[in-house]
């Protein structure tokens, strides 16, 4: 395991700062676009997953992409979401989005698999679909799935793939409906993401922009290489509220304080900067607000119970 953090870890050294296009993901497969593509209408697409052989390592490269995806995994494979590392044993159903980078690659058990990718265009008459937990930073993004369970989602795939290659001239609507039909069943498989009706819950929207502001920091790279904003106060000046109004919000949606929701995020992305880059601590201390180097330090030891540096020495992994 301790080699594949070092392959893993030289990768991300030099793919962090880059965000992949859709044109890239085709050249990179195809080295050809489709058509489409140059024109201002959504994408879509999808693909079947080859078999692993040996000899042969599959693998996706870890980075964020400017596109959604959402595959079927079969067999052993290995997906890095973040600051995590998910080991799928058998089956799974994986959703990714514009905001967080991953890397998927193959194991030595890894039999097939199906996924679907389309932009944010694709889904334009759909103005809450960022809603949606799977596809929020805070949201699960990885569901391991019985048999029976991965026999229904391949159907809802298999109903898709049949319509996609169909002359039907609307096709595109039948297919954004079985994309929300693997969108549901995803939420249906976590209890604690069932949606909610928040249309006129003032609650929400307060802390659904708060949530934006706070991810729009992120990630902090060469391109982006400091946040600006650490404070509840400094969110809700930000966004117009009384910081009063600001926690209640956040309290009432989340069950957590506004400051507890900045120090996660702030945790997730020290964790993802001491693994996945070569940046002093100083830093990323830095880089993450903090005037001392020491405050950082007392910071992260408060959270993980062990210092930055310990922690950067050391290869955790998540599992599903």
């Amino acid at each position: 395991m301790q080699t594949v953090w070092i392959r893993f870890f030289n990768e991300i050294s030099q793919l962090m700062d880059s965000v992949e296009t859709l044109e890239e993901f085709y050249k990179r497969k195809f080295a050809l676009l489709p058509e489409e593509l140059g024109k201002d209408i959504g994408h879509f697409n999808i693909f079947h997953i080859a078999p692993f052989r040996e000899g042969r390592a599959t693998s996706v490269p870890y980075r964020r992409r400017d596109f959604y995806k959402v595959m079927l995994l079969i067999g052993n494979s290995r997906v890095y979401f973040a600051d995590k590392v998910y080991e799928i044993q058998k089956q799974a159903l994986a959703f990714s989005n514009p905001l967080i980078p991953y890397k998927w690659e193959q194991l030595d058990r890894m039999y097939d698999g199906v996924y679907c990718i389309f932009n944010t265009q694709f889904f334009h008459q759909f103005s809450q679909f960022g809603d949606y937990e799977i596809f929020q930073p805070h949201g699960n993004h990885i569901f391991e799935l019985t048999d029976e369970q991965a026999g229904e989602a391949r159907e809802i795939f298999e109903v898709m793939e049949q319509e996609f290659n169909s002359g039907y001239k609307y096709k595109f609507d039948v297919i954004r409906n079985r994309v929300l039909d693997l969108i549901h069943y995803g939420l249906k498989l976590e209890p604690s993401t069932s949606i909610k009706d928040h249309s006129v819950n003032a609650s929400y929207r307060i802390s659904r922009l708060f949530m934006e502001l706070l991810e729009r920091q992120f990630p902090v790279d060469d391109k982006h290489p400091s946040i600006d904003l650490r404070s509840p106060s400094e969110f809700a000046e930000k966004l117009n509220v009384h910081v009063n109004s600001l926690n209640r919000a956040v309290k009432s949606t989340t069950s957590k304080t506004t400051s507890e929701v900045i120090a996660e995020r702030i945790m997730q992305e020290s964790k993802v900067l001491l693994k996945h880059t070569g940046w002093s601590v100083s830093e990323i201390a830095y880089a993450l607000g903090f005037k001392e180097v020491t405050h950082f330090s007392n910071f992260f030891k408060k959270h993980m119970d062990l210092n930055p540096s310990t922690f950067r020495n050391t290869s955790p992994r998540a599992s599903v």
